[in-house]
């Protein structure tokens, strides 16, 4: 991972814009380290993760493994309107990884003592499965779609920022357990 960070500093002219390890993105099961490189006009970012020992294989260590080296796992799509786009979606049979509606009566009660207001409708976004991460300063929503292979190789995520230009870290937890019930489900976990 920090090899290929330097390769995109030194050749690309990228910079470092945010990392995590492992002590701050895990499950059970699954951890992560990462270090997201950007360009200088931050328009373009790249997250370079690489799986952490856990108790058992991470999503990330899978992804390796299905396809068969590094790669692009996902491919974010910034929209200015999450909701009619998943809707959309949705209606055009695009999946989406479930989350459980604990997540949302958690978000909500940490919400009330938050600084920040979601402008969106908390029940269309818990319907839409649409996850919520925030700070003092604004908010991210972003949902993450199923596998779109018969490998479990890419996904995308759909992503709308409100004045927040984090990567959902809050949301990692919860992603990674969604994903960790697709992997049981393949027999993989």
């Amino acid at each position: 991972m920090e090899s290929t960070a330097a390769w995109y500093e030194k050749h690309l002219m990228f910079h470092r814009f945010w990392s995590v390890d492992d002590t701050q993105i895990h499950t059970e099961y699954s951890a992560l380290r990462s270090i997201v490189v950007t360009n200088w006009e931050e328009t373009i970012k790249m997250p370079i993760n690489e799986p952490a020992p856990g108790r058992k294989k991470s999503q990330i260590q899978e992804y390796v493994d299905y396809y068969g080296g590094a790669g692009v796992q996902h491919i974010a799509l910034n929209t200015q309107n999450i909701i009619s786009a998943i809707e959309n979606l949705r209606e055009r049979g695009m999946e989406f990884l479930s989350v459980p509606d604990t997540y949302y009566e958690q978000l909500q009660e940490k919400l009330k003592s938050s600084k920040v207001k979601i402008t969106e409708d908390m029940e269309v976004l818990q319907k839409l499965k649409i996850l919520v991460d925030y700070d003092d300063d604004g908010y991210l929503l972003q949902i993450f779609t199923k596998n779109m292979q018969d490998r479990p190789t890419v996904f995308l995520e759909v992503i709308q920022r409100h004045n927040h230009q984090g990567f959902g870290a809050g949301n990692f937890k919860a992603l990674f357990e969604a994903i960790e019930l697709d992997q049981a489900a393949r027999g993989n976990l």
